[in-house]
């Protein structure tokens, strides 16, 4: 006869790397006596080792890792408790029950010292995460950017993504691009001191610019046609202060010249803007007007964003359905020539709006002295936007 083959190491059962409990432990192969790995004194131990590293541990995260240790699927109890099947059957329900109130102490244990360490972390946190109320607040409160300069921005963001570029120009102004350029007769009422600042001496001929419309024939001049550009900016007029006038406040200015432009186009421009300032839907119409830099000239209105005009009772319109918000027109012949454009190839559009009357019916602001008395808490309101 042949000698028996050597046995293959890696199907040993005593071999760990099979992931099966080494020989001698219980629930193993080899030399293991069951009856000796069930018997009272190794439960004993094993409970009495599971007891002290229960009460040992000194957290939550302690106690889950003794959990696994002692009371998981490869504990000494678990693994005592496999090898029950391999006794005799006669003795298997005293094991049974031995190992199984063995386990239920240790569980048991576990529980209770789960309580204890849970109500240790809620005292501790209680202690170390308890806030003074009574404590002063930081005297450095967050800065907020100003409800004018967002408004501005946002205007100007609405241009720029028609498309349009964004001008700027002096706010001392001479008096040629404030007015002549911009077909103001000589006796317009709008060149007297009672309506304008006029720089010393008189005689320069030097204004605080009363719109920001200069900016339209400078650009006229400097960038030539076709051309769009919008001109957010402060302007200046001789006006006393009171709810609804300021002398110092903010237009957005716009103007669009090139080949075959139209009224139609001017509409779709402020009915964009419109919508990108008070909401979807939002549309404007135009009421007959004069200007002296526009002909024809007009004066817009957008519909409320609040009854949408439907309720005549709206305090916002009036009952009316629509709101005032600015002026508009074709720009008038003269201007075009005193920039040196052709207008009988080029023609344009112009419109313009003050940001204080936007910003006022965007928030609901009812006095416009708010926005320039200077009281942080007034901008706090609106939050950060950037």
């Amino acid at each position: 006869m042949s000698a028996p083959d050597a046995p293959d190491p890696a199907s040993d059962p005593a071999d760990p790397a099979d992931g099966m409990p080494p020989a001698g432990s219980p629930g193993g192969a080899g030399d293991a006596d069951p009856a000796a790995e069930l018997s009272q004194e190794s439960v004993d131990q094993h409970v009495a080792a599971a007891l002290g590293a229960i009460e040992q541990a000194t957290d939550l995260d302690q106690l889950k890792e003794t959990r696994l240790a002692h009371a998981g699927d490869r504990s000494p109890l678990a693994l005592a408790n496999r090898a029950i099947g391999s006794l005799p059957g006669p003795d298997k329900a005293a094991a049974g029950k031995l190992v199984g109130q063995a386990r239920g102490r240790v569980n048991k244990a576990l529980a209770a010292r789960q309580v204890e360490l849970e109500a240790e972390r809620d005292e501790r946190i209680l202690t170390e995460e308890a806030m003074d109320l009574t404590v002063a607040p930081g005297r450095r409160p967050l800065g907020r950017r100003h409800v004018l300069t967002v408004t501005a921005e946002r205007m100007a963001d609405a241009m720029v993504g028609m498309g349009w570029e964004i001008a700027e120009g002096p706010q001392v102004e001479a008096e040629w691009f404030n007015f002549d350029a911009l077909n103001f007769d000589k006796d317009h009422p709008a060149r007297q001191m009672q309506d304008t600042f006029f720089v010393d001496p008189a005689k320069a001929g030097l204004v605080l610019r009363t719109h920001t419309s200069p900016v339209q024939a400078r650009s006229l001049i400097e960038r030539g046609v076709p051309l769009y550009v919008a001109v957010p900016g402060k302007t200046f007029r001789t006006d006393e202060l009171d709810a609804t006038h300021t002398p110092v406040f903010h237009q957005l200015e716009g103007i669009a010249i090139d080949e075959g432009l139209t009224m139609a186009h001017l509409k779709g421009t402020l009915d964009r803007l419109a919508e990108a300032m008070f909401g979807p839907g939002i549309v404007s119409r135009l009421r007959p007007a004069f200007f002296p830099f526009t002909e024809p000239s007009a004066e817009m209105d957008f519909r409320c964003f609040v009854c949408r005009g439907e309720d005549p009772s709206c305090r916002t319109c009036g009952g009316t359905g629509w709101i005032e918000w600015g002026g508009c027109g074709m720009v008038n012949h003269n201007v075009l020539r005193a920039a040196g454009v052709d207008p009988e190839r080029y023609q344009g559009f112009a419109f313009g709006m003050g940001v204080e009357r936007t910003a006022m019916f965007r928030h609901g602001i009812a006095d416009m002295r708010e926005l320039i008395e200077g009281d942080v808490r007034f901008n706090a309101q609106f939050g950060m936007e950037i």
